[in-house]
């Protein structure tokens, strides 16, 4: 970096000399060498810019100038044949298309350019690894669940997170429905991107990528992970499995819940709260704190109190994690009992 930093101030060093010394435009000396320093440091920063771009950008920006200036240079050739008695005029348009047609086909070029298939070249272009590699797309339905800045915060989240237009469009729409459940949402939704933007260590980025022609919106994400090459974050169970057909990778923040619950092995003893009776003969339902359900044998009569049970068996769904227990009446005769032994022996000594 040193040595990086001793050529950029030799180079600003090398302009500024230069334009003190030839004086371009006939300029006094000092205002010469003011202005090679400007021009210098411009071109220093654009330098430090350039350094940022992927290189499929700069193939495309490249491409992209070369074709305007192509363009610009035939419809100069037209203009030449039309009559205009003002020469300065003529002048004036031919630089005026080529700084817009330069611009145009850069911009364009540079925006394109990550359409860029490099591994098809071969060559030195073929081990090019864009940053698109980091970039996570978020589906709104993952906006308005909100614990995607939960996770943000804990720091698990590194790249970039790209929001798509279309996605702030129909989050737009949600929090203008007539509905107030869905106007809550959408609201809340809009509430939670602002709270990731403000992340200092997270870079949000708004893209304006569309599909005209495809309707749905869980499509339009699809086909846009498959341009940027990344990942989607959603908890919509129905676009999870489209894009997985689509060999679109997917971070499901539903599975990841899953994957942090608690781990509890058949055997064990835990005390849950019995809420409401089970659809099985004589069984209660219960729910752990993470909203894990727990479905009790012999339970149906401890409905609204808190018990131990024995854990017999744990079942995966697609849906969380199901935990299915048994009550005894023994094990919680002998937890009544040594609750009860202390309150016994205060009567008995006020007996006495």
């Amino acid at each position: 970096m040193l040595d990086l930093a001793l050529v950029r101030v030799i180079f600003v060093i090398v302009v500024c000399s230069c334009a003190y010394y030839f004086q371009p435009f006939g300029v006094p000396r000092l205002l010469a060498a003011a202005g090679g320093l400007l021009v210098g440091g411009a071109i220093i920063l654009f330098e430090i810019r350039v350094e940022k771009i992927s290189l499929k950008r700069l193939i495309g920006a490249a491409f992209g100038s070369i074709f305007g200036i192509l363009g610009a240079f035939l419809m100069s050739l037209v203009l030449a044949r039309v009559n205009i008695e003002n020469s300065a005029t003529v002048y004036f348009l031919e630089i005026f298309l080529m700084l817009w047609m330069t611009y145009v086909g850069l911009v364009v070029g540079a925006n394109k350019g990550d359409m860029l298939n490099l591994s098809a070249l071969g060559g030195v272009f073929g081990g090019e690894k864009g940053p698109k590699k980091a970039f996570k797309i978020l589906d709104t339905s993952v906006i308005i669940d909100g614990r995607i800045a939960d996770i943000a915060e804990t720091g698990f989240l590194d790249g970039v997170l790209v929001i798509p237009q279309f996605v702030l469009r129909e989050l737009q729409l949600v929090a203008d429905s007539a509905d107030s459940m869905k106007r809550n949402r959408g609201r809340r939704g809009l509430d939670i991107l602002q709270r990731i933007q403000k992340m200092a260590h997270l870079n949000v980025q708004i893209v304006e990528d569309d599909f005209p022609h495809i309707r749905e919106v869980d499509m339009k994400l699809i086909e846009l992970a498959k341009i940027y090459d990344c990942k989607v974050i959603t908890n919509d169970f129905n676009l999870n499995k489209v894009a997985q057909l689509h060999g679109v990778q997917v971070l499901n923040i539903n599975e990841l819940a899953n994957a942090l619950k608690p781990i509890v092995l058949p055997g064990e003893t835990m005390r849950v709260f019995i809420l409401k009776e089970g659809k099985e003969y004589n069984q209660g339902v219960a729910y752990l704190d993470d909203g894990t359900m727990v479905v009790v044998d012999n339970a149906k009569r401890m409905i609204s109190k808190t018990i131990d049970i024995s854990v017999t068996s744990v079942l995966q769904t697609t849906a969380g994690k199901m935990i299915f227990g048994k009550f005894d009446d023994r094990m919680h005769a002998v937890i009544a009992d040594k609750s009860e032994r202390p309150q016994r022996k205060v009567e008995a000594v006020g007996e006495a």
